[in-house]
């Protein structure tokens, strides 16, 4: 995410050194190469590096000494136990210290705690000088997506939060003039901070909702995908899509800092850890499903449609992939994986066996975790030939009756078994025509006059 951010500062008029742990990408970055796969960043780092107002180097402490605004866009994790992960955030922090520079602005961009920033501030005091005094805070959370960066750094508000008053106005001035985003200041870090965790609790605990709702629809025998545009059309619902699980950077990561800090200042958190729960579980629901409507998984194999935790992204941090390898494990399957973004040494590095998708045989079960494009047309009459039985479609990417038409069990996340010939009304199965009549004789006469 930094050098799509360092390219936009470049590109209007500031000049940038973007620093890196990694010798590869810095030496890339220095002969013009784009290191990254993210739509426009190439030709953007293309026409900079011709200008040369963008250079990159490993050493950051040299860096600083040298500029005004430091940008800070490091990842922050989980610890084992659930807590931020904030060591190379405050190693950074270390080496920006040691280089600091009366007058300069420190920005940090990537999603913390509530009260993290501050906590940093003291980091970069051990330089001798004081923060909000001989230099500034402030807190801008990256409020962009992968493969949509360029665009969501100038669509998207860019809301800010400093250490004081002067540092907030020095941001906006900055932002708006390098970045060309609208700029909103929120007033102090810690409520910049809690603009991005709770936009992202919001997100997972929809996300969540419409994977609770999915399990009623296949249930009760309705395609929660088709009816998701009618149940979002009355200006007052926006739920999200469901699916096999939540992946990425953001969402399984960042409920965590609330959750942890709620415990911490005696808040239980009940809903934001339960959407993590719900989010979590959707593999092992999709599992027990193959085996409720299918056959038992012991001893038989599966294959697991991509690696990345986006569409067409090459990343994988936690992807719903390792939920569903796990649960696949758990149920005695042997695992498989398929990703045209991965080497086969790189899927072997993740814990999974590679398989391609034209090897002569394939296993019976195939779960869809990633919606790449490489996976939209595929030929289910020639994978049945090859030996699949049974499609999970965790991404809604396919139409059942394709799937169920090859001759293949079609179980999607939100969508009934296409093949079903009955409907459920309160664990009773009823013929369809029965239960249309069951439905306007029980469920609707109180609505008629």
């Amino acid at each position: 995410m930094g050098l799509p951010l360092a390219c936009q500062f470049a590109h209007r008029g500031a000049d940038v050194t973007v620093c890196d742990v990694k010798q590869s990408v810095v030496d890339a970055i220095n002969r013009g190469e784009c290191p990254i796969d993210e739509p426009g960043v190439n030709e953007l780092l293309g026409e900079v590096f011709m200008r040369s107002t963008l250079r990159a180097s490993t050493d950051t402490t040299g860096a600083t000494r040298k500029a005004s605004v430091i940008v800070v866009i490091v990842p922050v994790l989980l610890t084992r136990g659930n807590d931020a992960d904030v060591s190379a955030i405050e190693s950074v922090s270390r080496q920006i210290a040691a280089g600091l520079q009366p007058g300069s602005m420190v920005s940090y961009e990537t999603t913390l705690p509530v009260g993290a920033t501050r906590g940093l501030a003291k980091v970069l005091e051990s330089s001798g000088l004081q923060a909000g005094l001989d230099f500034d805070v402030v807190f801008s959370p990256e409020r962009v997506k992968s493969r949509l960066m360029l665009n969501h750094l100038t669509a998207n508000s860019k809301v800010i939060g400093s250490l004081t008053p002067r540092g907030a106005d020095r941001a906006v001035e900055f932002y708006t003039q390098y970045l060309g985003a609208p700029v909103i200041n929120v007033g102090t870090l810690e409520a910049a901070e809690l603009v991005k965790l709770a936009g992202m609790v919001y997100r997972d605990v929809n996300i969540a909702l419409a994977n609770e709702i999915a399990r009623y629809a296949e249930a009760v025998g309705v395609d929660l995908h088709t009816i998701l545009p009618a149940i979002n059309s009355d200006g007052e619902a926006a739920m999200l899509s469901p699916g096999i699980g939540v992946g990425g950077h953001c969402a399984p990561v960042y409920p965590h800092f609330l959750i942890r800090d709620g415990e911490r200042c005696g808040l239980e958190m009940p809903l934001t850890k339960l959407g993590r729960q719900i989010n979590d579980k959707q593999a092992a629901w999709c599992i027990d499903r193959v085996e409720r409507e299918w056959m038992p998984l012991q001893d038989r194999s599966a294959l697991i449609l991509g690696l990345g935790f986006r569409p067409q992204v090459k990343a994988h941090t936690c992807s719903t992939s390792f939920l569903i390898g796990a649960e696949l494990r758990k149920h005695g399957a042997h695992v498989f994986l398929n990703d045209p973004l991965y080497t086969d040494q790189e899927i072997c590095s993740q814990g999974f066996d590679p398989l391609p998708l034209t090897a002569s045989e394939l296993p019976p079960v195939v779960i869809l975790s990633t919606a790449h494009t490489a996976y939209a047309d595929l030929d289910f009459r020639d994978l049945t030939r090859r030996g699949v039985r049974v499609i999970v479609d965790g991404r809604a990417l396919w139409r059942p009756q394709d799937v169920s038409g090859a001759g293949i069990l079609y179980l999607g996340v939100g969508r009934p078994n296409p093949d079903s010939s009955s409907f459920s009304i309160h664990g009773q199965s009823l013929p369809l025509e029965d239960s249309a009549k069951e439905v306007l004789a029980g469920r609707m006469v109180a609505a008629v006059p």
